[in-house]
């Protein structure tokens, strides 16, 4: 089984993708310390709507994890979720993140959700163009039969 590691390049996306994430774990919880950035909703509403997102996200995430270290081996994976989009990792991060904002029921932390989605893009448009190189015309067809990035019917 080939170990996947990203190339140099981008693992230093990769690290920009993931910060969002970390800032949102831990500026979060500072609402609930001290009171601040509170989302102007009720609070176990939006606790819950959270959790639900979450979940929600982790789902997304564990699906793409177990599917793709079973399936990886240096070719080109369309089956499974990337049926539906072709970068589940990107949109379960997005999905995660919103889901501790809301859970930590910061607005600090919702801003740092919302500036991480043109974060995920630019990743994504790297992504594929390392991609296309890779794999060629396979993706090209790929990226025709599968239009959706990261939402389906939308991006």
């Amino acid at each position: 089984m080939l170990k996947y590691r990203p190339p140099k390049k981008l693992r230093a996306l990769f690290i920009v993708h993931y910060a969002p994430l970390l800032l949102i774990i831990m500026i979060g919880p500072l609402t609930a310390i001290f009171g601040v950035w509170e989302i102007p909703a009720n609070k176990i509403v939006t606790i819950i709507t959270g959790m639900v997102v979450f979940l929600l996200g982790t789902f997304v995430y564990f699906k793409w994890e177990i599917f793709w270290h079973k399936t990886y081996k240096g070719q080109l994976v369309t089956g499974g979720i990337f049926q539906y989009i072709r970068h589940p990792h990107y949109t379960s991060l997005l999905i995660v993140g919103f889901g501790l904002a809301f859970f930590f029921y910061s607005l600090f932390a919702i801003a740092i959700a919302v500036i991480a989605i043109p974060i995920m893009i630019w990743s994504i448009l790297d992504e594929e163009k390392l991609l296309t190189k890779q794999y060629g015309e396979d993706y090209k067809k790929f990226m025709e039969k599968v239009p959706w990035r990261i939402i389906p019917k939308i991006f």
